[in-house]
């Protein structure tokens, strides 16, 4: 499956879950159940998976987590907050960048419609 395609199953499920759940509850509860969706969909997920960084040789693992990683190539960045902000833009490019991931989507759950937190991010 292709970059692309993988973009455009997260995107649905996004919105399935966006639709069942509404605006308003945890970060924690949309992760779960995007998670359960994804998973549902046939993509292999890894939930909060731990991401170190690499100085000068040495690889420190010093508490990044990617919330969801889809298909070992998309990585799913999940907010419930009242507007993205340019810090949860900044994690999601430092995310990419040490991942050496090229594409990302930050989520926010808290709207009231989906298509209005949705960012899609290349490196």
């Amino acid at each position: 499956m292709n970059i692309e395609e993988v973009f455009k199953k997260v995107l649905d499920c996004s919105f399935q879950v966006h639709t069942g759940l509404g605006p308003g509850l945890l970060e924690s509860s949309y992760e779960e159940c995007l998670y359960y969706e994804l998973l549902e969909s046939g993509l292999f997920v890894e939930k909060q998976k731990a991401l170190p960084l690499i100085y000068k040789e040495v690889k420190l693992d010093i508490g990044y987590r990617i919330d969801l990683l889809v298909e070992r190539q998309v990585i799913v960045e999940i907010k419930s907050v009242e507007s993205l902000a340019d810090i949860h833009m900044a994690q999601i490019l430092t995310y990419l960048k040490l991942s050496e991931c090229k594409l990302g989507l930050l989520v926010n759950f808290n709207v009231k419609h989906l298509k209005d937190g949705i960012k899609r991010v290349i490196k």
